[in-house]
């Protein structure tokens, strides 16, 4: 599987409308605190405004809708592997993603064949509380050696001016969020950040 190198988070399906025409190409739908049916109403808009962009949708936490709603991606934290059925997903040809934070964690992720890792909190982040320091640009880089040809998604502060260490760290896709929806300007950093990690995928093909 070939990710995106630029991967945002989103929130709502809202945001697709202003993002989509862009060139966003890969994008994450993480809903908190919504009703069952809200969730998914806007699983459901996210996979026709995707599918109609020709992006990918990745549904964090919900498997069982994705499942049902004919999704292609879902994205699952550590805790979610406890209840979701992967055989299920994988038969129905539904790709995985799975969150890392600790040796331990990844070895338990490796056993599910994941389509993706990611990796976080890079850098300090605030989006949220994290019970784990910074994992800096030295685990980025051990991660990807450890996981060989299985893409590696980096996470948690990430800004324009820290990809090129991400990425040249091994990193081969950005999970963005508050760099681009907390920006002054969303659609311009979203731009910004389209343009810059394209460029440093044909600079490392060419290299």
């Amino acid at each position: 599987m070939k990710l995106d190198p630029f991967y945002l988070i989103v929130d709502d399906a809202a945001w697709l409308s202003r993002f989509l025409p862009l060139g966003l190409r890969l994008v994450q739908l993480r809903i908190k605190d919504r009703s069952a049916e809200e969730v998914r109403r806007q699983v459901v808009l996210a996979k026709s405004l995707c599918r109609a962009a020709g992006a990918c949708l990745v549904v964090n936490d919900y498997w069982q809708v994705a499942l049902e709603e004919d999704c292609d991606l879902v994205h699952l934290g550590q805790s979610d592997l406890d209840d979701a059925d992967v055989p299920a997903l994988k038969r129905a040809g539904v790709r995985i993603g799975i969150s890392t934070h600790s040796h331990e964690e990844l070895e338990r992720a490796l056993t599910f064949a994941p389509d993706y890792i990611a990796l976080g909190p890079v850098y300090p982040t605030t989006l949220k509380v994290m019970p784990w320091a910074p994992q800096g640009l030295a685990r980025v880089t051990e991660w990807k050696g450890r996981i060989g040809h299985i893409p590696l998604v980096a996470i948690g502060g990430l800004t324009i001016e820290r990809w090129p260490g991400v990425f040249e760290a091994g990193a081969d896709s950005a999970a963005v969020v508050s760099d681009v929806l907390r920006h002054s300007s969303p659609e311009s950093r979203a731009r910004e950040w389209i343009a810059a990690t394209r460029e440093a995928c044909r600079a490392r093909v060419a290299s």
